[in-house]
């Protein structure tokens, strides 16, 4: 438990963490990398060069702050954050390094505004914090190793299929290489991947939402090959296109994540998805079909075109021989042939004229996923339509930034 002093101190900084939190969070990284190298092996660099981490942690620390005398008020955001740490395989010894370097991060930033009342507040409410977290991931950690087919740590897997949906999208069908059952997962979950590049100095892990139903002899991820090799963000993607074929083996954690399809209610659904978010689109619209085939559901996605869209003509099967399932396209730039063909519903980007064109009423529970403005104009077009907060639904693909 933390002393009223201890409380009004961190409350105190939390205007100070308003302003400076990113400024800190940077620091906070180049010290802890350069004295814990080793850590690069877990942490993602492209979010780091973009500074996705650094903006994700200082919006951590704020509500940590602003929270600090009732953190079940955050306690949604912790889980989130723990299933993340559980599958990138975060281990209680690496949080006493996280505070340190926290603390020299806000003092070297802060200077001598971060006195030494401050400093210590600061260390006994990281404690604190720190204690929440690894109680929380403890539990996941035991959860993920006791269910059937579960395992800890990384677990080999081998490339049973691949196959090419796009121009930029490929699908690798995983199954374990000890031949051992498989994990059941939650619609809407992910799972790491760990690779050894040749040439990097640094594992690499990334994350990928599966892309199929639960109860398969597989896992499926279906990757989107990021533009160019040469930039963090596209060293892992174009490793596993290029590179990874049927046969080779590839090192997976448990599956993961708190945004997941609710299969305990009947009532409609929506789900939206821009770009590679449609893999956990499809993966709940699948989950549907299957064990739910009398729940309404509609299903929408954005592409630039059919060349980059994956898995239209399974999609469309499912439309055509279901009554519940209603599919609908939006192309920011068709092409002539999608034209010819009238492939799409709407040329341009999904607006709430248009939502409300194809959906009956809002009276349905929303999920969506995809690039951060495309998800931003979603959630404010759902807003607007003054569809409940508790029925909207979203994940971002990396740290958590704010829409």
């Amino acid at each position: 438990m933390l002393d009223q002093k201890t409380i009004d101190t961190v409350k105190a900084t939390v205007p100070v963490l308003e302003k400076h939190g990113e400024a800190i969070t940077k620091r906070f990284y180049q010290m802890m990398f350069d004295n814990h190298p080793e850590l690069l092996n877990i942490f993602n660099h492209a979010n780091q060069k973009q500074g996705k981490q650094q903006r994700a942690l200082a919006n951590t620390v704020y509500a940590a702050a602003k929270y600090i005398d009732n953190l079940e008020a955050i306690l949604p955001v912790v889980k989130q954050i723990a299933h993340k740490h559980r599958s990138l395989q975060i281990k209680p010894e690496h949080y006493p390094i996280v505070g340190e370097h926290l603390l020299l991060a806000i003092k070297d930033v802060l200077g001598d505004a971060a006195t030494d009342d401050i400093i210590e507040a600061w260390g006994n409410a990281y404690q604190v914090i720190a204690d929440v977290f690894i109680q929380v991931e403890h539990e996941m950690y035991e959860e993920a190793a006791a269910k059937k087919g579960g395992w800890d740590g990384f677990r080999e897997f081998v490339v049973d299929k691949k196959v090419k949906e796009s121009e930029v999208i490929t699908s690798f069908y995983l199954k374990p290489k000890d031949g051992g059952p498989l994990s059941s997962f939650k619609a809407g979950q992910y799972v790491s991947i760990r690779v050894n590049i040749p040439g990097e100095k640094n594992t690499h892990i990334r994350q990928y939402s599966l892309s199929d139903s639960p109860g398969k002899d597989y896992y499926r991820i279906s990757v989107k090959r990021e533009a160019t090799n040469e930039l963090p963000d596209g060293k892992v993607s174009n490793y596993l296109h290029d590179t990874i074929n049927p046969g080779d083996a590839l090192e997976l954690t448990a599956p993961a994540g708190v945004f997941v399809l609710d299969t305990t209610t009947e009532e409609a659904v929506v789900l939206i998805s821009g770009g590679v978010g449609l893999t956990p689109m499809i993966n709940m619209l699948n989950t549907v079909a299957e064990k739910q085939p009398n729940r309404k559901v509609t299903f929408i996605h954005a592409a630039i075109n059919s060349t980059t869209h994956a898995m239209h003509d399974h999609v469309k099967e499912l439309a055509q021989t279901s009554n519940t399932v209603d599919y609908y396209l939006v192309y920011e730039k068709p092409t002539d042939a999608d034209r010819a063909a009238q492939r799409f519903d709407k040329e341009g980007y999904i607006d709430l004229p248009w939502l409300k064109s194809v959906i009956d009423d809002n009276n349905a529970v929303f999920y969506f996923c995809g690039p951060t403005p495309f998800m931003r104009a979603i959630n404010q077009a759902l807003t607007a339509w003054g569809v409940p907060e508790d029925k909207i639904n979203f994940e971002f693909f990396g740290p958590a930034d704010q829409l």
